[in-house]
């Protein structure tokens, strides 16, 4: 049987934690454990908050056309250079939005750049992990060895998706799953070939996993999947991120 469940108890995490260790301690008070198949999500934030991943706008120092976006869309300066040091291209800036291809290949909104769920004094925001397929592979190192099971770990953020109101879970970042199964050339259940099915099975169990842990003041930046069979894998997920030669929208 299927299974998402919650893990309570992690507290606040600071720059330099273990998180591996953290995880398995509130684990360990909680009651649970880990079995083989277990895929650990975890909230991005707490992820970035571990690796330090702060930026203090009061020490930014907006470019030119940092400046130049912040007056015509009335943003503050400060952000959007920070969301500019992230980027590798900006994608749309107007009032509405400010989306950017991030230096990962993802394309979201600011960059990935957060104020939310932040205990400090309003000058501070959170930026993405800088690596978060190597961040997840620590996880998972981490903890096997707390407890001598290896599980696949998803690094989890929230983001909207194009021509769809509202935002999901989705996977930045994993170790021990393909993020992207072909299914290209299966049958289906009348035998014909599948043609086009390209099955992003790392955001699948991301938005499966934030059912759980929440996108507002719940306080579970983590849970555990269980029994959801799953194709193990190595690849990154950064095969998610749409090529920019492969978007017709970007052309």
């Amino acid at each position: 049987m299927a299974e998402l469940i919650p893990v309570p108890g992690i507290p606040e995490i600071r720059p330099g934690d273990d998180l591996a260790a953290i995880l398995w301690a509130a684990m360990e008070a909680g009651g649970l454990g880990l079995i083989d198949g277990d895929v650990i999500a975890l909230a991005q934030k707490i992820v970035s908050k571990a690796e330090g991943r702060l930026v203090r706008l009061s020490d930014v120092e907006p470019s030119e056309e940092a400046l130049t976006i912040a007056r015509r869309d009335g943003r503050d300066a400060r952000l959007v250079e920070t969301v500019l040091r992230e980027s590798n291209e900006v994608v749309v800036a107007s009032e509405r939005a400010l989306i950017v291809e991030h230096r990962s290949g993802a394309v979201c909104a600011h960059g990935g750049v957060d104020r939310s769920n932040l205990r400090e004094d309003g000058d501070t925001v959170l930026l993405l992990p800088e690596d978060a397929d190597a961040s997840a592979r620590k996880i998972r190192a981490g903890l096997e060895r707390k407890c001598g099971v290896r599980p696949a770990v998803l690094i989890v953020d929230t983001q909207g998706r194009a021509f769809r109101s509202g935002v999901v879970g989705v996977s930045i970042g994993c170790a021990g799953l393909e993020p992207l199964v072909d299914l290209r050339g299966e049958a289906d259940r009348s035998g014909r070939p599948l043609e086009i099915t390209l099955l992003a099975q790392a955001d699948e169990l991301a938005a499966a996993a934030s059912i759980v842990m929440g996108q507002g003041a719940e306080g579970i930046p983590a849970a555990i999947l269980r029994g959801i069979p799953y194709k193990k894998g190595e690849e990154p997920a950064s095969r998610l991120f749409r090529k920019k030669e492969d978007d017709l929208f970007r052309q």
